[in-house]
């Protein structure tokens, strides 16, 4: 409330921490039964030491799995559903898994998709690429996670619907590695992935992600070129740009990388829809990285190199000053001159409220689809190289 004191705040910033710490206190002591049903306690080590630990539960002929150590599965593929936090009635939320295990060892790369629940392409890009292998002539193993975000893929929404203090829409991807401990599900379902499906079993990470809502995006990787094996795995894509920045702490592919995962975050178009002629790019580009790891052999297919790939470490929005409707006047990938109009608006009336120019030179990276927008809204996204990296607060992705 806008007139709470500071006191008061400040007391219910306590209560919350509070909260947090009595329920990492909880699950120290109780064990399974308190902190998590069916799965180890939160501060046990997770998966890879106790192996993959099965909750005796058969959801559609698929084994239902709270711990995952794919060195006690046998190669082939396999199929399961991940046992994630509780929901408000106590039962849960799951997660599909899919393991590609090779007759021989080797490195074990890890595909997610499903963290924003409105990223459709993200999920047929990795179903697509699991359906390209075949075990016994790999060597190593690919993870595959489809839904990271359950109850926000259920309403198509890219927010996770929390109700712990009534309904908050809370982005997952800004929590990992998340906390079991935490007071709020999505931080808690963030640890349950992080320690128990992802961390232990990745040598290497690859976050699929498309531009929120009301956004389109050119086909993109969110990468740390800084990391030379983030690098090496960025530039197998025919991608349109790479943006070469942090981008925000929280982001999956930041943990991974804290936790000595090197990992990356593309971008595959649209939300919402298949958009099947980016899919296709990123499908080529991880069969490209699979191979350049070592997992299955062959020939390389199309990189960065062959669509003249532009990297910048810059990212420019255009904000929105009115309310009204939108015409843009730039396309993705198109480059932009200092100075140059690249939206009008207009009221209701046809009256032109506001234009917007851009102050730098760059390309576009990301547009809105939507007609109208808000005061505050993002309209255009700009990429860029600058003398000093900036952006990352208004991801689109």
């Amino acid at each position: 409330m806008a007139n709470e004191t500071s006191e008061g705040l400040g007391r219910r910033n306590f209560m919350i921490a509070s909260v947090a710490t009595i329920g990492a206190a909880a699950a120290l002591m109780a064990g399974p039964a308190q902190a998590q049903t069916g799965s180890a306690p939160a501060t046990a080590s997770p998966a890879g030491t106790s192996g993959t630990v099965y909750t005796g539960d058969v959801i559609d002929g698929k084994k239902v799995i709270s711990s995952l150590d794919i060195s006690d599965l046998e190669p082939g593929k396999h199929s399961f559903y991940f046992q994630g936090v509780q929901m408000p009635t106590g039962q849960h939320w799951y997660v599909s898994v899919m393991v590609a295990k090779g007759a021989a060892p080797g490195k074990r790369l890890g595909l997610m998709s499903g963290v924003h629940g409105d990223e459709m392409s993200p999920i047929h890009t990795v179903q697509s690429v699991m359906r390209e292998l075949d075990p016994a002539a790999m060597s190593g193993s690919v993870v595959a996670v489809f839904d990271i975000s359950r109850p926000a893929m259920e309403g198509m929404e890219r927010r996770w619907p929390n109700s712990g203090r009534g309904i908050d829409l809370i982005d997952i991807n800004r929590l990992f590695p998340g906390n079991e401990g935490a007071p709020d599900a999505p931080s808690r379902h963030a640890g349950l992935i992080f320690n128990r499906l992802l961390r232990p079993n990745l040598d290497y990470g690859i976050d699929f992600h498309t531009a929120a809502t009301g956004m389109d995006a050119t086909a993109f990787h969110l990468a740390r070129m800084d990391f030379p094996e983030v690098r090496a795995m960025a530039e197998l894509y025919p991608v349109d740009q790479i943006f070469d920045n942090l981008g925000e702490h929280g982001l999956l592919a930041n943990a991974l990388i804290d936790a000595g995962i090197p990992a990356f975050t593309p971008e595959i178009g649209k939300p919402r829809v298949f958009d099947h002629d980016k899919i296709a790019l990123f499908v080529e580009g991880t069969m490209n990285v699979i191979k350049h790891h070592g997992i299955i052999s062959g020939p390389i297919g199309r990189t960065s190199k062959d669509t003249n790939v532009f990297v910048a470490d810059g990212m420019f929005p255009v904000i929105a000053t009115h309310g009204g409707f939108v015409e843009l006047l730039v396309e993705l990938n198109e480059t932009v001159r200092p100075g140059q109009k690249v939206a009008v608006q207009r009221n209701t009336f046809g009256e032109i409220v506001a234009e917007y120019s851009v102050s730098l030179g760059g390309e576009v990276g990301a547009r809105r689809t939507d007609a109208t927008a808000e005061p505050g809204t993002p309209i255009v996204f700009l990429i860029f190289d600058s003398a000093n990296p900036v952006g990352g607060d208004v991801l689109v992705e």
